[in-house]
């Protein structure tokens, strides 16, 4: 029988015997291997003397960029994890959800220069790109691992939006509900419109890409995923600091998407200026 809704899933992990499997982590993890799986398959058509490249450089980014955005998350929800009404050991169970994309995007990108300079010095007999290269290759990967993350906040049941009365609408269980919306059964699945519009930001720069200079396809990845999640993050309505009206990650994506923008237009400026000398 047709539902009217998108169902909540009935669990959150999977146990196979003495194991729990936390679908959240699955989900972290199945991201993690296509965007080395797919960076790895897009530098290597830049150079194909750059075998496992990508693979090298995400031993120092994926711990960073986990480590980044769970201290964004920590610190933007301090409430959740510090004094009478937090639990400190919970900043370390992170299958429960709760990784800032902002500083993980911040901390892995250090960790991906990081770990190319380490590659450097062990692998002298090959030629690497500039950062700004690999950054490139990595961008369509790294979109597609944010919306393959974004369902595990379905698993999860969390980080939905305004009720919503539609044929796409997230069914909610009760205790899910903030208590002053438990009368509602269906919200926005913004974990959906999420995951559709960093896929076809991928999409697009895998397409496209090539049209563009070193670095730009990045910058573009910022400021499109940076646009969709401020209109995204105005659907939500789960806890969050608001600044005169706005929420927290509405206020970063501003920034964050301005300064991405103006990278954007200083490298075609540069390039612009170095082409007349």
């Amino acid at each position: 029988m047709f539902t009217r809704y998108i169902p909540s899933p009935p669990h959150s992990s999977l146990e196979v015997g003495p194991f729990n499997f936390h679908f959240y982590a699955l989900c972290i993890i199945a991201g993690i291997a296509i965007a080395v799986w797919l960076g790895d398959k897009r530098l290597r058509a830049y150079d194909p003397n750059l075998t496992s490249v990508v693979a090298d450089v995400a031993i120092f980014a994926v711990p960073f960029g986990i480590i980044g955005g769970r201290i964004y998350h920590v610190l933007s929800s301090p409430g959740d994890f510090f004094g009478s009404a937090g639990s400190f050991l919970d900043i370390f169970a992170i299958w429960k959800g709760g990784l800032g994309i902002w500083g993980a995007i911040s901390l892995g990108a250090l960790g991906a220069y990081v770990g190319l300079r380490r590659v450097g010095r062990t692998r002298p007999d090959i030629s690497l790109p500039h950062f700004p290269v690999l950054l490139d290759a990595l961008a369509p990967g790294i979109l597609f691992a944010q919306a393959i993350g974004r369902f595990g906040n379905w698993f999860n049941v969390e980080l939905f939006g305004r009720p919503l009365d539609a044929w796409w609408a997230l069914e909610v269980p009760v205790t899910k509900r903030p208590s002053a919306l438990r009368a509602f059964e269906t919200f926005h699945p913004t974990f959906l419109y999420e995951a559709i519009w960093c896929s076809l930001i991928a999409i697009i720069l895998i397409f496209f890409g090539k049209k563009f200079l070193p670095g730009q396809v990045f910058a573009i990845y910022i400021t499109g995923y940076c646009l969709g999640r401020f209109f995204i993050e105005s659907i939500r309505i789960d806890a969050a600091n608001l600044f005169f009206g706005l929420r927290q990650n509405e206020w970063v994506s501003i920034a964050v998407g301005a300064l991405a923008l103006a990278y954007f237009l200083r490298i075609r400026h540069k390039h612009n200026v170095s082409g007349r000398i």
